[in-house]
C-alpha cells in the first residue's frame, strides 16, 4: 500500500487533482442535500468528512493542501463582495433600518468576542487559542487576516469559522423559529452575524431579504470585529 501511495503521490498532490477533489466532494454534498433536504447533510460538512480522512490516509500535509487550493481561498473574498448585488436588489426594504441594523451587528460583535474570550480565559486557554477563537464570527478571509495580525493560528481560526458556520447554519433557523422571530431583517442579521457565509447560504433559502441582510451583516461584522478585537485584548 505504501509503495502504491508513493507511486501516485505526484498525481494526488497536484493542484488540478486537489481542486477537483474539493469541488467534486462539495458538489456531491449539494446533490445529496437537494435530494434528501436533511439539514445535517450540509455540502461543506460532506466535503470535510471525505477530504480530511483522504488527507490523513495519503499523508498529504495541510500546508501542501492549502497551497495547492489557494485559488479557492482567494475566491472567498470576491464571493462575499458579490453578495452586494443581492443587497442592491433589496435596498428599498433596507432603507429606514440602518440604525437598527448597525446597532444589532455591533451588539452581536461585542457579545461574540467577549463571550468567547472570557470563556477561553476561564478554561486557561493560551493567547494563540484565544486570538484564533475571537475571530469565529467573521468570514474566513477576514478571520485568517485578523488571526495572523493578533498572534493567532490562521489554520485554527479557519477551522473555528467553519465549525461556527456549520453549527449556525444547522440550528440557527430552528432557534429563530422556536423563539418566534418573524422579521426577515432580524433573521438575516442573526444568521449573517453569527454564522457568516454559511449562515448566509442558509438565510437565502429562507428568503431573498433574509439573504441580502445576512450578506450585509457579514461585511459590517467583519469591520466591527476588526476594530473591537484590539480593545478586547487590552481589557482581558
Amino acid at each position: 500500500m505504501n509503495n502504491l501511495l508513493d507511486q501516485i503521490r505526484p498525481l494526488i498532490t497536484t493542484e488540478v487533482f486537489l481542486l477537483a477533489l474539493v469541488m467534486g466532494t462539495f458538489l456531491l454534498g449539494v446533490y445529496l442535500y437537494k435530494r434528501t433536504k436533511i439539514s445535517l447533510i450540509q455540502p461543506l460538512l460532506i466535503a470535510m468528512l471525505i477530504i480530511i480522512p483522504f488527507l490523513n490516509f495519503t499523508g498529504i500535509d495541510y500546508h501542501t493542501f492549502y497551497e495547492k487550493t489557494s485559488i479557492l481561498n482567494f475566491m472567498l473574498g470576491p464571493s462575499v463582495v458579490a453578495l452586494g448585488y443581492v443587497l442592491y436588489e433589496q435596498i428599498e426594504n433596507i432603507k429606514g433600518n440602518v440604525i437598527s441594523i448597525l446597532t444589532a451587528v455591533f451588539v452581536g460583535s461585542v457579545v461574540g468576542i467577549l463571550s468567547v474570550v472570557l470563556i477561553a480565559r476561564a478554561f486557561g486557554a493560551d493567547k494563540i487559542l484565544v486570538a484564533s477563537l475571537s475571530t469565529k464570527s467573521v468570514t474566513t478571509p477576514i478571520a485568517i487576516s485578523l488571526a495572523e495580525k493578533d498572534g493567532g493560528a490562521p489554520a485554527l481560526a479557519a477551522a473555528f469559522v467553519v465549525i461556527c458556520g456549520i453549527f449556525g447554519g444547522l440550528v440557527g433557523p430552528i432557534i429563530l423559529r422556536r423563539i418566534g422571530i418573524k422579521s426577515s431583517i432580524a433573521k438575516g442579521l442573526a444568521m449573517g452575524s453569527s454564522s457568516h457565509a454559511l449562515g448566509t447560504a442558509r438565510a437565502m433559502e429562507m428568503g431573498a431579504l433574509e439573504g441580502a441582510i445576512s450578506g450585509l451583516a457579514i461585511g459590517i461584522m467583519g469591520i466591527m470585529t476588526a476594530l473591537l478585537i484590539p480593545f478586547a485584548e487590552r481589557l482581558f
